[in-house]
């Protein structure tokens, strides 16, 4: 099956008020091209999931500048500070998850776990609203599954059929977010044909992947 779709056909599947979650850290592994074409689009009042929200420039940070989000789920966002005025002026919520929790939560929410049982929080804010699991005289809070409407994820190379590979760091949440969306979108920076890719190549997948814009392409 060729999932090779255009770069507008791609955003246009994003609607106006969509969960979204972007891979990337610091901006490296980031669809740029597909961000920039939905900065483009002018997508408005989405929600946010991903491990930071890179610079003012760079990453999903332009989309922060362009004010397209209302809600933002993020390990931390010191490398940028629109985000950190805009959560502080009460511009846009902005909810601090710590990064293992972060990754654990979409990982459940793309393989249909219930949710994840860790200690990091205890006694914290974090803690705040949440379920406490005791488990053998252990407390343990409850961290519920994450999903999104859309994954915009990058990939070194991909195949037809939307099997991934990566380089280096590219990896990072890249790996787990697609299993957690309804519809994932893939940015390639190389497209092969099916069976150009050798089968230990292959980090994610092509199941987990709905479409394929190339990157090189562009």
């Amino acid at each position: 099956m060729n999932k090779l779709i255009s770069l507008e056909d791609a955003v246009n599947l994003v609607r106006d008020g969509d969960t979204i979650m972007i891979g990337g850290f610091l901006a490296v592994g980031t669809p740029e091209r597909l961000i920039d074409a939905l900065i483009a689009k002018g997508a408005k009042d989405l929600t946010l999931i991903c491990n930071d929200t890179g610079f003012i420039d760079r990453g999903v940070g332009k989309m922060v500048v362009e004010r397209m989000f209302t809600k933002i789920y993020a390990s931390h966002v010191g490398t940028n500070k629109e985000t950190g005025r805009q959560m502080l002026e009460g511009e846009t919520e902005v909810i601090l998850v710590p990064q293992g929790t972060l990754i654990e939560q979409i990982r459940a929410g793309g393989f249909g776990l219930g949710g994840v049982l860790t200690k990091t929080g205890l006694g914290t804010l974090v803690e705040e609203g949440k379920q406490i699991v005791e488990v053998d005289g252990e407390r343990y809070l409850l961290e519920k599954p994450m999903r999104a409407n859309i994954a915009l994820l990058f990939a070194e190379k991909a195949d037809l059929s939307g099997n991934l590979t990566f380089h280096g760091a590219t990896r990072n949440f890249n790996t787990y977010m697609g299993a957690a969306a309804d519809i994932s979108i893939v940015e390639a920076g190389e497209v092969v044909a099916i069976g150009d890719m050798f089968p230990d190549e292959v980090v994610v997948p092509g199941v987990f992947v709905n479409y394929i814009v190339d990157g090189g392409a562009l």
